[in-house]
């Protein structure tokens, strides 16, 4: 797997899946979240620390792509990796695989803008030049 891409696991909760024990599709939103906000981490920060410094990456465009269901008990895979970034915006990449089988479950993307703390957005690269540096590090490869 490349350098760029984290993978975090997870164990499917009865609470996410409906009457049929199927994950209940917009689970796999929050799934998306979970694995940036454990992409962002392993590569040394935290949500908390870029808004403390007054960054914010709100959510602007949600795509998925639903390929086969995730059931109850299953232990999924989140695998996340940035898939744009430019001075403004980022776009995250995920696909969820179903560990067992290496059964590819679901793909998508999220977009997002760089906002200060009043959703105004910012240019990255001249706000913060060292949190931008780390991102284009991480898009292109590096630890």
């Amino acid at each position: 797997m490349s350098p760029n891409i984290h993978a975090h696991r997870l164990r499917v909760r009865y609470g996410e899946t409906d009457q049929m024990g199927v994950v209940y599709h917009t689970n796999y939103l929050n799934w998306f979240e979970v694995g940036r906000t454990e992409w962002i981490r392993k590569a040394g920060l935290t949500y908390r620390e870029l808004e403390e410094r007054g960054v914010l990456l709100p959510v602007t465009d949600a795509v998925l792509s639903y390929k086969k269901p995730a059931r109850y008990d299953d232990v999924v895979e989140i695998r996340t990796r940035i898939k744009e970034l430019g001075v403004v915006r980022l776009a995250f990449a995920y696909e969820i695989i179903r560990v067992s089988d290496g059964e590819l479950l679901v793909s998508g993307e999220t977009m997002h803008v760089f906002t200060n703390k009043e959703l105004k957005p910012i240019r990255l690269a001249k706000t913060e030049p060292e949190i931008y540096a780390w991102l284009d590090a991480q898009y292109k490869g590096g630890e």
